[in-house]
């Protein structure tokens, strides 16, 4: 079920209030999930009925994606605010040092959190921040190529597109594996999500120049990556290694990009795994 909270994040021209939609269900220690650049909380469904009986689950729609307004004024779409955004968020829910899990942007997030030590562990799959220039120009260009298609399509096309199976793959191939997985509602709800997310362009433009260099020690690490990711190719967890030597790093047969649909069983248990 989902609710949403408001909050002030401080920034140097004064606090700035935020707003940001989750879904919290569970018992447990408080397991955070963040979705990666212009999807939506719902891409961790798959995963959750596993995870909540035995973690505090909260998923969250990123500012200017899903349910939640894009930044206000004096807050960019970059890596520092949505820290800051992310840590003001936890503030707010009574949650102090969750463990954080993250796809693709969400993981970037979740090890930036991990390394400012705001949290307990870390699990990224397919996170960001690995590429080698020519990697991310293509990553970049194919993100921007499906949000001018999802932004095109009108909404009868892309409900069409999505019963039968070969469309789900024509719609959703770039990021899962397994697409036809992939319930015709839940396409349809993350093309659209794709379409507007009002917070996807700045986001891109404030990544061009990322690149996650920093070891984050003192904490569990997990780096899992899909074997058959086509957007962010698998050869960046080995690179992901070297930066995090500490980090456990997972291979996840069969599995694309967006992981948690591919296949929910081996996804759950690297998230509980990854948070004990």
């Amino acid at each position: 079920m989902s609710a949403t909270v408001s909050f002030k994040v401080p920034t140097q021209h004064g606090p700035r209030s935020v707003t940001v939609s989750y879904a919290r269900v569970g018992t447990g220690a408080p397991l955070l999930l963040l979705h990666g650049i212009g999807h939506h909380r719902q891409v961790w469904d798959p995963v959750i009925p596993a995870l909540a009986p035995e973690r505090d689950v909260i998923a969250v729609d990123l500012p200017g994606c899903g349910e939640s307004p894009a930044l206000p004024a004096g807050l960019a779409h970059d890596l520092p605010s949505m820290t800051a955004v992310l840590t003001a968020l936890c503030e707010a829910l009574d949650v102090e040092r969750p463990h954080v899990a993250g796809n693709s942007l969400g993981g970037l997030l979740a090890l930036q959190l991990g390394r400012d030590r705001l949290v307990r562990s870390v699990t990224a799959l397919s996170p960001a921040g690995f590429w080698s220039p020519v990697e991310r120009r293509y990553a970049f260009g194919v993100l921007m190529t499906m949000r001018q298609i999802a932004q095109r399509m009108p909404v009868p096309v892309v409900e069409r597109l999505a019963r039968p199976a070969l469309g789900r793959t024509l719609l959703t191939s770039t990021i899962y594996a397994r697409p036809a997985r992939r319930s015709p509602e839940a396409v349809v709800a993350e093309t659209l999500a794709l379409a507007r997310a009002e917070g996807f362009s700045e986001t891109l433009r404030t990544g061009r120049d990322v690149q996650f260099t920093d070891d984050v020690p003192g904490i569990p690490v997990t780096v899992a990556w899909g074997s058959r990711d086509r957007l962010l190719v698998p050869r960046q967890g080995v690179r992901a290694k070297y930066v995090i030597p500490r980090a456990r790093l997972i291979r996840l047969p069969g599995c694309g990009h967006v992981p948690m649909n591919d296949d929910p069983a081996l996804v759950a248990r690297v998230l509980l795994d990854g948070s004990r």
